[in-house]
């Protein structure tokens, strides 16, 4: 991506914020491909993990994802048998997902892979640099507006 024309615009906080996730994005999104996944694939699968067995409905929220993207992102996991949608013992009108075992395998190799990435990004970076940047971020990130 070519830079901004003017020193000012370069010299913003923003600015650099938004290209450095750019280029973590970048660096994710390039290591799950070679696992045959995409970011959002990623996120479901982890959020699954996490909260499994989950309402779809659930799942979509805690995650921030419409729910008709969620559907598409699930259709595309249960096709690639890493999850499993079957009705929610609590509610048989929603149904519940699950990892299968493939599917944790898979998010291992998802986690790891954005795990090489992220260090790749950071490569830069002293160990004590890294742990005060990610402070700094985590601050700026979980401001209150």
């Amino acid at each position: 991506m070519p830079e901004a024309p003017l020193p000012a615009i370069r010299s913003l906080p923003s600015w650099l914020l938004g290209r450095a996730a750019a280029r973590g994005r970048a660096l994710v999104a390039d290591a799950l491909a070679e696992q045959g996944m995409k970011m959002w694939h990623h996120v479901v699968l982890s959020a699954v993990r996490d909260l499994a067995p989950v309402a779809q409905a659930e799942l979509g929220r805690s995650i921030g994802l419409d729910p008709k993207d969620l559907v598409g992102v699930l259709n595309d996991l249960q096709t690639s048998g890493l999850v499993v949608r079957r009705p929610d013992p609590a509610d048989r009108r929603k149904n519940a997902v699950s990892l299968t075992g493939e599917g944790e395998r898979m998010l291992r190799r998802c986690e790891e892979a954005a795990r090489e990435a992220n260090e790749a990004l950071l490569a830069p970076l002293t160990a004590t640099e890294r742990e005060r940047f990610l402070a700094v971020l985590r601050r700026i990130a979980t401001q209150e507006d």
